[in-house]
């Protein structure tokens, strides 16, 4: 059964003055991406995000929403990527590779990058289902996905601020203490340091 997402909890957004955004929406299934599009819009101006602060980028279909999601997320312009789409599934298995290559692509754009990046990818059955899920009566996953992006732009934020550390994107990496070297696995491991043997 299908049901809206959580009331987006209404995290302290006052660091993010002027932050900007963007959206990626899939072309494949248009008429559905476009309601997506459109619900994530009205979440982000309904947040005080100004038109101007947000970039949206078209690209053709949902398999190719990680790759343009992690180009945005690179280039430290961003402070959240949301990520639109819609996958109805047909008589072949294809459904299940671009559904789920989608999924696992956009989150390894935030793991990756320190930059949220939010799934707003309808995977249905039927166009009823996506149209029920794109503006009609189970909600809309492009705004659900926007809000989810405001939330963890100012959880990501609030938490490199408690630590003096930059707004910019980018995972933080641990340095490695002077005369120690990587051990000949190559991954970097230090020598001496409990279980890295």
């Amino acid at each position: 059964m299908a049901g809206r997402a959580p009331r987006p909890h209404r995290r302290d957004r006052s660091g993010l003055d002027g932050a900007r955004f963007a959206v990626v929406a899939a072309r494949f299934n248009e008429r559905i991406s476009k309601r997506l599009l459109a619900g994530a819009m009205q979440a982000l101006s309904s947040a005080g995000v100004i038109d101007e602060a947000v970039e949206v980028h078209w690209v053709p279909g949902s398999f190719e929403l990680p790759q343009a999601a992690a180009l945005l997320a690179r280039s430290g312009r961003h402070a959240a990527i949301v990520c639109v789409g819609c996958v109805i599934k047909g008589e072949t298995p294809h459904f299940d590779f671009v559904a789920g290559q989608a999924a696992a692509g956009i989150q390894q754009v935030a793991l990756e990058t320190g930059v949220p990046a939010t799934f707003g990818v309808i995977t249905a059955l039927t166009e009823a289902q996506a149209l029920a899920r794109s503006g009609g009566e189970v909600g809309n996953r492009g705004q659900e996905a926007a809000e989810a992006a405001l939330e963890m732009a100012a959880f990501v934020h609030a938490q490199r601020s408690r630590k003096g550390g930059s707004s910019g994107g980018g995972p933080r990496r641990r340095r490695a203490r002077a005369g120690s070297a990587p051990d000949r696995r190559g991954g970097g491991a230090l020598r001496g340091r409990p279980g890295s043997e």
